[in-house]
């Protein structure tokens, strides 16, 4: 198999109205900065648009495009999970499908893995006219996953980086249920040095990440990488008896020292409500944890090529 010396991986759902722009400004800034060796690998996640048959049109007019489409919507990580798995360049380069990730920073990248860095990725400066909401979603997801991962993670890092293939020969090995690829990549090691850039408005379509899919990032995120939250679940457990312990001392002396009466019925409902309320919150981290033994367990693919013009894959 030869190898060349760029791999783009791009995830793709329902981008159809980026694609076809994506590649000519990556195909522009590669080529005039003399990089002619180089294979784009759209992953088409289950997209219900036109997204397949415009990749399938731009590899027939261009061999360097290639594609892995898969039979149903997996997921981002999953989608780079799969490129990452095929891709065998010297250097592989992961970006967004959306315009936001800028192909003119690439150039930049390749120049910091020739100084010998083996991870070069990315973090975000702020953008412009971006919503309260967003912002504050932003910084709580950063705050959470630091706060309780075992390997911190920049605000802002995003999912356009250059990893050397020894990198992605390591990530193949990976085969974890629940993938959150930043968190992961961190925790690697290797020489690593972040590059800041400032990101593209969206060109075409609307963000694929909610609210909703942004939680189950932090949570995926949290979970894979660290057991803290189930230390933090019996630190919580043992704060609470302590309280429990301060308070019962507190009616005993009331009662036996004191004329005073115990007003009992509305401070043992809301402790009552209270303590349920924390016994529930432990009960889903631990719920958590057992559900991601669970997926593990079945061992099931992490996901399913419909169809592709990489040989590789069918192997």
């Amino acid at each position: 198999m030869s190898q060349a010396q760029l791999s783009v991986v791009i995830p793709t759902f329902n981008e159809e109205g980026n694609i076809k722009l994506l590649y000519e400004q990556l195909k522009k800034v590669l080529e005039l900065n003399s990089i002619i060796d180089f294979e784009i690998i759209f992953v088409d996640d289950g997209s219900v648009d036109d997204s397949l048959l415009k990749i399938i049109d731009l590899s027939e007019q261009d061999a360097r495009i290639k594609f892995i489409s898969f039979s149903k919507n997996f997921g981002h990580q999953y989608a780079l999970k799969a490129g990452l798995d095929y891709a065998f360049g010297k250097m592989v380069v992961s970006m967004d499908a959306d315009m936001q990730h800028p192909p003119q920073l690439i150039p930049t990248l390749i120049n910091e893995w020739k100084n010998g860095n083996k991870i070069v990725y990315t973090i975000r400066e702020k953008e412009e006219g971006l919503s309260l909401l967003k912002k504050w979603t932003s910084k709580g997801f950063y705050w959470l996953i630091n706060i309780l991962s075992e390997h911190p993670i920049i605000d802002g890092a995003a999912d356009f980086r250059l990893l050397d293939q020894r990198v992605v020969e390591v990530l193949r090995t990976y085969h974890e249920k629940e993938l959150f690829f930043r968190g992961l990549i961190s925790g690697l090691g290797f020489k690593q040095k972040a590059v800041y850039f400032q990101p593209n408005k969206r060109f075409s379509g609307a963000t694929k990440y909610s609210i909703k899919k942004m939680a189950r990032l932090a949570i995926a995120g949290i979970t894979s990488a660290s057991a803290k939250p189930l230390y933090f679940s019996i630190y919580l457990g043992a704060f609470m008896a302590f309280l429990a312990f301060v308070y019962g001392v507190y009616a005993i002396w009331i009662e036996i020292f004191t004329d005073k009466a115990i007003l009992g019925w509305t401070s043992i409902i809301a402790s009552i409500v209270f303590i349920g309320g924390i016994q529930l919150i432990v009960m889903g981290i631990i719920g958590v944890y057992l559900a991601k033994v669970f997926k593990e367990s079945k061992n099931r693919p992490l996901y399913i090529i419909d169809q592709t013009n990489i040989k590789e894959a069918n192997a």
